[in-house]
């Protein structure tokens, strides 16, 4: 605002600024002087009316000079004289911690920078150029250490101007930037070399592994064919590649049936044996007789 009516009238900024015009006398009364300091004021005042909106214009509307005005607005958005000071007090602790954050580019930690900065001037706290430049160089991280070593002995902090430094940042990054791409393309063509050579290896041993396996399911085969062989041979069943099963003839199957304990025949047991049943008929025929 101070900049936009100085470019009106240089004298209007003093108006509002220092001078809270009060005229005394009576309008017949005014001298060269006094009329010139009215008109700036009214000049100020019809600037000022014209840049609110309609509730900062009521707001100030009561107001008598340019600088009441003025007065008015910057106690409604600054605040008061100790809203002022906590506001810098802010400001100065975030100037104070500042650090360039993890994966932050220069422009947008010289932006952040910016930020507080030109807040604390607003609120009428300044650094000079070479505080600036030194807290520019102690925010940024390890990896800067030589870069900042090297401006700290080729240049005198107190003269150099912000805009330079921060120049100079940017092209030792871009330069980072490039040689950093450099070293991720070697390591993936040194990667993809790696890889192709495991891939080469892999397929060999998939070889290997596949003739191992073939080895192992022609064994599981020939232990599969000789069990079974065995088990067809043990005399329960048998089996002929390319025939019918037949069953077994009765000779073979009275021989491998148990013989009785009492005649020695297969085919029963004792219980059921002609020879006892026979016995067993001739001696009730003889204790029938007797009777």
């Amino acid at each position: 605002m101070e900049f936009f009516l100085q470019g009106l009238d240089f004298q209007i900024w003093p108006i509002i600024e220092e001078e809270d015009l009060v005229v005394l006398n009576n309008k017949e009364n005014w001298t060269e002087d006094d009329k010139k300091k009215i008109s700036l004021n009214c000049k100020a005042k019809s600037i000022l009316c014209c840049a609110l909106n309609k509730k900062e214009f009521n707001r100030i509307s009561a107001c008598k000079s340019a600088m009441e005005m003025w007065e008015k607005l910057r106690i409604t958005y600054e605040g008061t004289y100790k809203v002022k000071e906590t506001r810098i007090d802010i400001l100065v602790a975030q100037y104070e911690r500042f650090q360039m954050q993890q994966g932050e580019s220069i422009t947008q930690m010289h932006s952040r920078f910016t930020d507080i900065t030109n807040g604390l001037a607003g609120l009428g706290k300044n650094y000079d150029m070479g505080d600036m430049v030194r807290k520019i160089l102690r925010s940024l991280p390890a990896s800067w250490t030589p870069k900042v070593t090297a401006i700290e002995e080729a240049s005198d902090l107190r003269r150099m101007s912000l805009e330079k430094l921060i120049g100079s940042l940017m092209a030792h990054e871009i330069n980072m930037e490039r040689l950093g791409e450099s070293s991720i393309r070697k390591k993936h063509n040194s990667a993809l070399k790696t890889t192709e050579d495991t891939s080469g290896e892999e397929s060999d041993g998939d070889k290997c592994i596949g003739s191992s396996e073939d080895e192992e399911a022609f064994l599981s085969r020939r232990l599969r064919r000789i069990l079974a062989k065995k088990k067809y041979q043990s005399g329960r069943r048998y089996f002929k590649k390319g025939k019918e099963f037949k069953k077994p003839e009765a000779k073979d199957v009275k021989r491998s049936e148990p013989p009785c304990y009492e005649c020695k025949k297969p085919g029963h047991i004792k219980a059921e044996c002609p020879k006892l049943k026979k016995q067993a008929n001739i001696i009730q025929l003889s204790f029938g007789t007797e009777a």
